[in-house]
């Protein structure tokens, strides 16, 4: 078997509906196997979730076992050649999978492959390839540095900012949401280090395949959607308490020959959470005030999935403004407020503040390129192909909006 996907969910279950759907058609032609690890969501994910994916084999914890432990739990039973642990948040394109075998097939040593991500504004997320930490880098995102001189090997060094991003690169750390290993250094690492909860895992397991001696490859060739914040929001007490802790177990376990690279890791982690707790108090979204006005919204697609699409937003627990719909292509000789090509002129002229994007009517690959075209100040929705909902998220500190099928009791 060439591919097993291993992904953990958590209370994340429209969301990883629509990650399904894509991972299933990057699937086509490829001999592989997709794990899904539940750690005891409460959302009524497999009631959702196992009668429409019936070749998904599930696994039901009754603990929240984290992400690591979640993941290598299957590791014994999967078959595949290559291992890709991927987040529920996540879209990917149709060949995407097909690319990166080839790209392991290509270079020998590669034991870790991650690709190109945006998050759901189609803004390139600098997580995708980054540098091990350091206090230096740290100090230097924290102060600012790092967004001044963005493309500085020393001042972006914890993203790796000198390194081009449309371009494939050997690096140090690949991000969790997507991070495809090689058999071998499966067998060399064991996966996950099971003492990281939540967050660190990845930094770990890339530090240890270095280690190992393979290489860990940043793959520009393949662009996928990381939504970002379903899980945990990256402004609340639980993200500061699982990520600065999982930085200084990090650092306990790699730097023990130095102390005083130790003190001055922990002293930029702590002076992290301090900024961090000020963040919140200064972005704390005041309270909602009543009779919001509708979101003017359009949809991408041909006239009878219009319609369907229709039927399902009406179950949205927010005002919608159906401005119209944007045809896909030349062909579509029916009545429509613009076309697909021209979707950021037709989000100002229109003054959209969603767009819903619709897998069958174009391809996973399409939406993903179309995602990064539209302005900031539209959110996109993507519904796939006979899923019952649609996700989108333009806030990579919180969660994300979907709309759905009440489900039927």
């Amino acid at each position: 078997m060439q591919l097993s996907v291993i992904i953990v969910n958590y209370n994340v279950k429209y969301f990883l509906e629509q990650c399904l759907c894509s991972v299933q058609k990057a699937c086509v032609g490829i001999d592989a196997e997709i794990f899904v690890v539940d750690n005891n969501s409460t959302d009524g994910s497999r009631e959702w979730l196992e009668p429409r994916f019936n070749r998904v084999k599930f696994k039901w914890n009754t603990t929240n076992e984290g992400f690591g432990k979640a993941s290598n739990s299957v590791l014994k039973e999967a078959k595949g050649e290559h291992i890709l642990f991927l987040n529920p948040d996540t879209i990917v394109p149709e060949n995407c999978f097909q690319q990166c075998l080839s790209f392991f097939q290509n270079h020998p040593n590669c034991g870790a492959l991650g690709v190109r991500m945006i998050d759901g504004s189609g803004r390139f997320l600098r997580e995708s390839k980054r540098a091990f930490p350091s206090a230096t880098f740290s100090m230097f995102k924290l102060t600012g540095l790092a967004k001044l001189f963005p493309s500085s090997k020393l001042f972006a060094g914890y993203y790796a900012g000198h390194l081009s991003a449309t371009e494939n690169h050997k690096v140090d750390v690949l991000a969790g949401a997507f991070m495809m290993l090689d058999k071998k250094a499966i067998g060399l690492t064991g996966g996950f280090d099971e003492a990281f909860f939540m967050y660190g895992e990845d930094v770990d397991l890339s530090y240890r395949v270095k280690r190992a001696g393979m290489d860990n490859w940043y793959f520009a060739g393949s662009t996928i959607i990381h939504f970002k914040g379903e899980s945990t929001q990256k402004l609340s007490p639980e993200y500061a308490r699982n990520f600065y802790g999982a930085m200084i177990l990090f650092v306990k376990k790699h730097y023990q020959a130095s102390k005083g690279k130790i003190f001055l890791f922990q002293t930029a982690i702590q002076m992290a959470k301090l900024l961090a707790k000020l963040n919140r108090t200064l972005k704390n979204p005041p309270a909602p005030t009543p009779g919001p006005e509708p979101l003017n919204t359009a949809i991408v697609a041909r006239q009878e999935k219009f319609n369907q699409v229709l039927q399902l937003i009406k179950y949205a627990g927010f005002p919608v403004a159906i401005c119209g719909r944007i045809a896909v292509d030349a062909n579509d000789k029916e009545f429509a407020i613009g076309r697909s090509k021209d979707l950021a002129e037709i989000v100002q002229q229109y003054k959209l503040r969603q767009i819903v994007l619709c897998e069958g009517e174009q391809s996973f690959k399409q939406i993903i390129e179309q995602t990064a075209t539209v302005p900031p100040r539209a959110m996109v929705l993507i519904h796939a192909s006979n899923s019952k909902s649609m996700v989108g998220s333009n806030d990579r500190n919180g969660r994300g909006t979907f709309i759905a099928q009440p489900s039927v009791s």
